[in-house]
């Protein structure tokens, strides 16, 4: 029968067992077994040390000894494990044990060393020194390596939970820092948790929704296809006659009101989490602010039928009056012969420059850069032999040129700057059906010319003045679809003026008239 003092030593042993089995926190499973180890070995310092992903051991835990000596003992580790792999055996081992002792204090005598292992899979080394020299029994190591093994077992599963809490947080920095609204909705549709991303959205702050259910904060102002709740009352994500299998995730788009009563064009995509058996454990929805696209997909489709209204009047009045021309019927007097071939090769010009803007602006896009020739160029001449132009295709606009007689000479390329001044000229024609003034002018300084159109049109909303230069963008409006345009105009003047340095911009107000004006570098 074991004395008294065996009998509380084993007592004390299975209570730090429990203790540090309970415990998933590492740094405090390891500060617990390293505290038993050295109260049972009755030694005065001691350590821990883990095996590291590369492979090294580093110390985890120490007890008895200063934070500062960290960087000695794991050089001492660094020579510990290097010895034992080339296999120079034990009596190695212990000198370099002995070594490590001197190093830590003069007065340690022995050393203790057991090593943690789970599963045949070394995890770390424990080390005990103390200021005595004594020989355990059989029976002290049976104790010391079950309680080592226990030690084995508490730091796996520490090490399991700090690499599970590690994945946590990356995912919950994921989540919250995502530019899509992130959220997980219980199998009962009730929203566990959702992210920054989604406050913005819906407007709704993520500690007040936690337990709503998602009815509550998706309120669908319109919907265009099937809601989830309908989805899963049609089987999904099991049924095929939902039209998903457990695999597929389900899409749903409409326009979202959000608490604040704006509304936001949105799409869900939601997405199944099971359980082993195949229950439905929990969604993740994954939400978009599609607005933008939609914006994008409605220019899209007003561009591609402005377009094809534009190719086709061209094609038209060329085919007409080429078939005109070649009638053998008529005895065609040589003045209208020759002004039939001038509208046929007008509109080929126009024809001509519409598919040029259009392989411009598709070059830009790719390349995001335009290529310029340089040269002198004298804006003021540019402005009014433009101007005559036009003044001769409209009787119902007075133009007006106002530039200094001392305007100077700048550095550009001229074919691109003239089509720049055509483009904000035809708008202003094109944009003024009531007559009025169109005033092409400029002024200069030190450093900079700066060329306006100003007319008396109908003017440019506030909301649409930031989008004029954006490509394929009109403003709209009943002139707007009565007019001729692409859409490509301004934002290819954009980019000819931004390409030398410039910059663009529109002063306007509805009915009263705009004033398009760019600034130029002289130099």
């Amino acid at each position: 029968m074991l004395p008294d003092f065996r009998v509380r030593q084993r007592d004390f042993l299975l209570e730090i067992s429990r203790a540090i089995t309970a415990q998933l926190d590492l740094g405090e499973v390891l500060k617990r077994v390293l505290n038993a180890s050295v109260v049972m070995l009755a030694g005065q310092v001691g350590l821990i040390a883990l095996r590291e992903p590369d492979n090294l051991f580093y110390t985890r835990a120490i007890s008895g000894v200063e934070s500062i000596l960290t960087p000695m003992l794991n050089n001492h580790l660094f020579t510990l494990f290097t010895t034992e792999e080339e296999g120079m055996g034990t009596e190695i081992f212990d000198e370099k044990l002995r070594l490590m002792a001197a190093d830590i204090d003069p007065r340690l005598r022995q050393s203790v060393a057991l090593p943690l292992t789970f599963a045949s899979e070394p995890l770390g080394l424990m080390i005990v020194f103390r200021t005595f020299r004594g020989n355990a029994s059989a029976n002290d190591i049976q104790i010391l390596q079950s309680f080592a093994d226990q030690a084995a077992i508490a730091v796996h599963n520490a090490q399991l939970y700090e690499k599970i809490d590690q994945e946590r947080r990356q995912l919950a920095a994921i989540l919250d820092h995502s530019g899509d609204g992130v959220m997980i909705l219980s199998p009962d549709l009730h929203i566990q948790r959702m992210n920054r991303a989604l406050e913005r959205m819906t407007a709704w702050n993520a500690g007040e929704v936690v337990g709503l259910p998602q009815g509550k904060v998706i309120v669908w102002q319109r919907l265009e296809n099937t809601d989830l709740q309908h989805a899963l009352n049609q089987g999904w994500p099991f049924s095929p006659s939902s039209g998903a299998s457990s695999q597929t995730a389900l899409y749903v788009e409409g326009d979202l009101k959000r608490r604040d009563g704006l509304t936001l064009s949105i799409g869900i995509t939601y997405a199944p989490l099971l359980t082993a058996d195949s229950r439905l454990a929990g969604i993740i929805a994954n939400i978009r602010d599609i607005t933008n696209f939609r914006k994008a997909q409605e220019m899209q489709n007003t561009f591609v039928s402005v377009i094809s209204h534009e190719l086709k009047t061209p094609v038209a009045i060329i085919k007409g009056y080429a078939a005109t021309l070649r009638r053998t019927d008529v005895d065609w007097d040589p003045t209208v012969m020759q002004d039939n071939l001038g509208v046929i090769e007008d509109e080929a010009d126009r024809l001509t420059a519409l598919i040029q803007n259009l392989l411009t602006a598709s070059k830009l896009q790719t390349e995001r850069q335009m290529s310029l020739d340089l040269g002198e160029v004298w804006l003021d001449e540019l402005a009014a032999i433009a101007m005559e132009r036009y003044s001769g295709q409209t009787q119902k606009h007075r133009f007006i040129l106002n530039f200094p007689p001392d305007f100077p000479v700048i550095q550009a390329d001229e074919v691109r700057l003239r089509q720049v001044i055509d483009n904000l000229l035809s708008n202003a024609v094109k944009y003024s059906p009531n007559e009025g003034e169109i005033e092409v002018g400029g002024k200069f300084d030190a450093q900079t010319v700066t060329v306006y159109v100003r007319d008396q049109g109908v003017g440019i909303a506030e909301d649409d003045q930031v989008r004029v230069f954006d490509r394929f963008f009109r403003v709209d409006g009943k002139l707007s679809r009565k007019t001729q345009g692409t859409g490509l105009g301004l934002f290819l003047s954009k980019a000819i003026i931004e390409a030398h340095g410039g910059k663009i911009d529109v002063e306007s107000s509805p009915g009263v008239g705009s004033t398009f004006y760019f600034v130029l570098p002289r130099r």
